[in-house]
């Protein structure tokens, strides 16, 4: 474990033992690219649950597994990839049972507003006017593994891997491009969908596997019943028009 990460966990620690916590406080660790759209929900889940304080923690899928197991409280672990959610039940950091999908997503390609454009589709990346390309780590970050399967697919990973600048987590991917430090950049559309008047995109790239979203109880159960309760409002008609309002879909 980093110290950057055993610094967010005593982050996590901190935040949720600062106050005598109550028997319905809930903690969701939740992929970074949800972040937005997670907020509106507790604010929409607190409002319809008086007396239920929600607190989160977003980074990336395998940095937050890593927290869990690492002691971090965590009531629910919300994933951007099938293979961190895999590796959560392997590991036995979450209840098999109540893992479910809740929402699905799309790769893109980005490049900075303001720029002359040079990069119009994925091909144009491994060409010499190309210097920079920013994208999740793939070891630790499902936008990474999405984009280096999807660009595996197209022949394009070397060329561009060699190029990369591997990011922490999507949100670090989206930044550098919106401060212009790269030349183009791999993210979620409902990141790029952030950044409007800073980011644009060129591209969506396809990739081999659906991008969907699974959410879980962790095995911590003091706030089972709430923790369910919560995934449950994520999924239910309420919660699935504010993911739409950020742009998610259906899985």
């Amino acid at each position: 474990m980093t110290l950057r990460d055993k610094a967010v966990i005593a982050a996590v620690l901190a935040g949720v033992w600062a106050s005598p916590a109550m028997a319905a406080d809930l903690v969701v660790s939740a992929a970074a690219s949800l972040t937005n759209a997670f907020r509106e929900v507790g604010q929409a889940y607190e409002a319809a649950h008086p007396g239920t304080k929600l607190t989160f923690n977003f980074a990336a899928s395998d940095v937050l597994l890593r927290q869990i197991e690492q002691g971090a409280p965590a009531d629910v672990f919300a994933s951007a990839d099938q293979t961190a959610m895999d590796r959560a039940v392997a590991q036995k950091a979450v209840l098999p049972a109540t893992r479910v999908d809740f929402a699905a997503n799309k790769l893109v390609l980005i490049t900075p507003v303001g720029v002359a454009a040079t990069v119009t589709s994925t091909q144009d990346l491994a060409g010499e006017a190309v210097k920079r390309v920013a994208y999740g780590n793939p070891a630790s970050v499902p936008v990474g593994r999405y984009t280096e399967g999807a660009l595996k697919q197209q022949n394009l990973w070397d060329a561009v891997a060699a190029k990369g600048v591997p990011a922490q987590n999507v949100r670090q991917s989206l930044d550098y491009v919106a401060r212009g430090e790269v030349d183009a950049g791999f993210v979620f559309a409902t990141d790029a969908a952030v950044m409007p008047d800073k980011v644009r995109v060129v591209a969506e790239v396809p990739t081999p596997q659906a991008i969907t979203y699974p959410i879980a109880r962790t095995t911590r159960e003091a706030s089972a019943k709430e923790a369910q309760s919560f995934i449950d409002y994520v999924r239910s008609d309420k919660g699935q028009a504010i993911l739409a309002k950020f742009g998610f879909s259906k899985p």
